[in-house]
């Protein structure tokens, strides 16, 4: 079972900067308009790019509703680069539910 955060409790964790933010939509979706600091690896690409990263402890995944996030929550959390007591997260109602700043891609 994958954790659920309300949008409100991501804005507080941007605030402490102890969230990594995962941005699994397209890049001109993400281009348009993302939660500040996310990083941008589209559903159809995270298998092969998982390994790319160094995860934090705390990781959050947004989509533009909030369902595929929780398949790609599942895929980063069995990934072996991933510690096994990170909490590993989807933003309920994704993009939809956002009411927070965005930063956009010049």
């Amino acid at each position: 079972m994958v954790e659920e955060v309300t949008p409100e409790e991501v804005e507080e964790e941007l605030e402490d900067d102890d969230v990594q933010i995962v941005d699994i939509r397209n890049p001109p979706q993400y281009a348009d308009g993302h939660i500040p600091g996310a990083i941008n690896i589209p559903m159809a690409e995270l298998p092969r790019r998982v390994g790319e990263y160094d995860w934090n402890e705390e990781i959050v995944v947004v989509c533009p509703i909030g369902q595929s996030s929780i398949q790609a929550a599942k895929l980063i959390k069995s990934f072996e680069g991933v510690d096994d007591d990170a909490r590993i997260a989807s933003m309920e109602g994704g993009y939809r539910a956002w009411d927070g700043d965005l930063e956009t891609e010049e």
